[in-house]
């Protein structure tokens, strides 16, 4: 097999492996991997509320529903959603207090399991790997 095709087997191979451990950290608290992201993202905000079209830029998977996402968050009273008033099309979404509960518990898990992952590299291996990656990414 060639490095060409090796290298994107590995990438695949280690994406699953981060998600599966990944999803077990967050599985005890009934949030998928996308719903967790736009939990994320709304923290980001710092008070200020997200619109539909702010989420869906900052998401990692670019294929996600928000909508659906956003509808399942709201259910588990993690964030408020309201009409724009400016803006009557504008849909704004907020982090409840009960939202940010949660990434305050799952913040040192998921540290936790970063770290891990790094361990048994040094932080110029890690550095060295950031780079070939974004190097790989970009053509």
């Amino acid at each position: 097999m060639d490095n060409a095709k090796k290298v994107i087997l590995n990438i695949m191979y280690t994406q699953n492996v981060l998600q599966d451990h990944f999803n077990e950290l967050i599985k005890p608290y009934d949030l998928s991997g996308e719903q967790y992201n736009v939990l994320r993202i709304l923290r980001g905000q710092k008070g200020n509320p997200a619109n539909m079209c702010v989420i869906q830029e900052r998401m990692l998977a670019k294929t996600s529903n928000t909508t659906r996402l956003v509808d399942k968050l709201l259910l588990k009273d993690y964030v408020t959603r309201n009409v724009c008033p400016d803006n009557r099309r504008k849909i704004e979404v907020l982090i409840t207090q009960k939202g940010l509960d949660v990434l305050k518990e799952l913040d040192p898990k998921i540290d936790a399991h970063e770290r891990e992952f790094a361990a048994n590299i040094s932080p110029e291996e890690l550095e060295l790997l950031n780079q070939l990656l974004e190097k790989y990414r970009t053509q």
